[in-house]
């Protein structure tokens, strides 16, 4: 299944890539094509927590969104999903919106990654919290909305981000709690729209892409695991 993967990294890595834990809080537009590709390079063991249920303006972004499942819980569709690719995987999800009384019943402390994709800002500083706090790695997905031409993610520390409101406001809340440095993905590119909320599939897709690459490296750079 892997082999392709395993002739550019050779199997070490790839063994080290298959022991790896990632937890993906929030599998809407960005990170439900993390999950995908997490599994489709050798992830085998995640956890995906969502509350969500598919709706019809979800199909022009999201990769579990069909004609055939509106109305069903994401995490539920990503489950049988991910399992169609590797039927070892070992998938833990929960169906619930996550708060500061819900992160420590999900967030395992041996998580190698947790890999931030919400837009609730409240639940984003509580999450990032609780990772800095338990020294879990945590890198977190900025603003993909709003935007259509040729997307340019880059990961950087929040203190240097620019163009963002949601970096803009997260920067500030985090200062407040004495975080002041968090990997995050975010683009320079300004919005196209700033009257109302929408997306086209190639931004969170690339947002998607560019997080799990920084991680996938991450996890091969540790040399404790």
């Amino acid at each position: 299944m892997y082999s392709r993967i395993e002739r550019i990294i050779g199997e070490e890595k790839l063994e080290k890539i298959k022991k790896s834990s990632v937890a993906v809080i929030g599998v809407g537009g960005v990170g439900g094509y993390i999950a995908e590709m997490l599994v489709r390079t050798g992830v085998q063991n995640i956890t995906l927590v969502d509350f969500d249920k598919i709706d019809v303006s979800n199909i022009n972004r999201q990769i579990i969104a069909t004609t055939k499942n509106i109305g069903k819980y994401k995490v539920e569709e990503f489950k049988k999903r991910l399992l169609d690719i590797n039927p070892k995987l070992n998938l833990t999800t929960y169906n619930l919106k996550i708060t500061k009384q819900e992160i420590p019943k999900v967030i395992d402390l041996s998580l190698d990654f947790v890999i931030d994709a919400i837009d609730d800002i409240p639940a984003k500083v509580e999450l990032i919290k609780y990772c800095v706090k338990n020294n879990i790695n945590i890198i977190s997905s900025m603003g993909t909305g709003n935007r259509y031409k040729t997307p340019q993610f880059e990961i950087t520390d929040i203190s240097k981000t620019s163009y963002d409101k949601l970096a803009k406001k997260l920067r500030k809340l985090l200062k407040d709690e004495g975080i002041n440095n968090l990997p995050v993905c975010y683009t320079k590119e300004p919005v196209e729209v700033t009257d109302s909320l929408g997306s086209v599939v190639y931004y969170p897709l690339m947002c998607a892409g560019t997080i799990t690459s920084y991680v996938i490296n991450k996890i091969l750079e540790n040399k404790n695991k």
